[in-house]
């Protein structure tokens, strides 16, 4: 009579034990990752992240609201507004790229500007097909072209000339990624990479619990995408990274290559052996940018701009006096490579 209640007892005890220790494991148990994929900006987004909620939704009608900020194929767009000279009030978004863009000009001393569109219009290269422009059309554009040719008053965009051109195009895409990062950040999401187009920001740890590994295309001629060899690999996290490239924007003329990087200062595609700028920085809006200004700048001029300039760091693919592709890497990029 005495034994009966004692088992009862510790059975009770086993069971209010397991019960414990199954509600600790599922409180504590980690989201699994999710990967989705889609369209945006005429290129493929990738983005993998470590929650328990499916985001397409949201992060979808985020690109909404930044082409109707950004895009200039949107014809009712902020940007497309201004370059038709209509009354539009600027919002965060194109704030935001408009001022950074304006700091990078500086750093750069035009090599980069969002001014270039009329030029790159008249390239074949921008949101309007222009022909192939003679050396007087290209002196006529280049007097409205140049950074300090436009401004920001408030919530207005000012232009010294009316038919100034404003594309953001070398700058947007980065700054999209910042934007998507985020928003995942703002959910408490601590282990993410965002892919558009090869403009990215990783943070935390991949699947793997490592950091994640980022690829960086061979720079052969590639205009239909269909080449998907790496040059080199890299392993890193908390970072923005964006490559820059004229080997898939591009078309022969009279036996001539013409490349859709112009240099806003000449009014000409850039021709050196430079074939790839990969830049790293803290955000991504900045490695995109940067990524461009290397491109027209060149080799040498990128490396003597990131001595001077903490946080940026960057891989230079090009092609040597033999046509034998090359890499180079600043001395603090080269940590981060796990297979050439």
């Amino acid at each position: 009579m005495i034994q009966a209640p004692k088992q009862s007892n510790y059975i009770w005890l086993v069971l209010l034990f397991l019960g414990t220790v199954y509600v600790l494991n599922k409180n504590n148990k980690q989201p699994e990752y999710r990967s989705i994929q889609g369209m945006v900006f005429g290129t493929l987004y990738t983005i993998t992240y470590q929650y328990d909620e499916d985001l397409q939704p949201e992060i979808e009608e985020a690109f909404e609201i930044f082409n109707q900020s950004l895009s200039p194929f949107y014809e009712n767009s902020i940007i497309s507004r201004i370059n038709r000279n209509e009354e539009v009030a600027t919002d965060t978004l194109f704030q935001n790229v408009f001022e950074r863009s304006i700091e990078i000009s500086e750093q750069t001393d035009g090599a980069f500007d969002i001014t270039v569109a009329a030029l790159a219009n008249a390239w074949g290269f921008g949101f309007k097909k222009g022909e192939f422009p003679d050396s007087l059309t290209i002196d006529s554009l280049l007097q409205i072209t140049g950074y300090t040719q436009i401004g920001l008053e408030e919530d207005r965009v000012v232009k010294k000339d009316p038919r100034v051109q404003i594309s953001c195009s070398a700058i947007a895409k980065g700054y999209a990624v910042d934007v998507i990062g985020n928003l995942l950040s703002a959910k408490g999401i601590t282990n993410y990479m965002v892919d558009i187009g090869g403009e990215i920001v990783a943070r935390g740890n991949n699947p793997k619990s490592e950091h994640w590994r980022i690829g960086i295309n061979r720079p052969v001629d590639d205009s239909l995408s269909i080449n998907q060899e790496l040059q080199i690999i890299l392993q890193l996290t908390d970072v923005g990274l964006a490559t820059s490239g004229n080997y898939r924007n591009f078309y022969y003329k009279d036996g001539k290559k013409y490349a859709h990087t112009i240099d806003p200062r000449t009014g000409y595609p850039v021709q050196h052996t430079l074939l790839s700028s990969t830049v790293m920085a803290e955000d991504c809006m900045t490695a995109d940018a940067l990524a461009t200004a290397f491109m027209v700048i060149g080799m040498e001029e990128a490396k003597k701009f990131i001595a001077r300039h903490l946080g940026i760091e960057a891989c230079f693919i090009y092609s040597d006096e033999n046509g034998e592709l090359q890499t180079e890497l600043t001395p603090d990029m080269e940590k981060y490579v796990v297979k050439r």
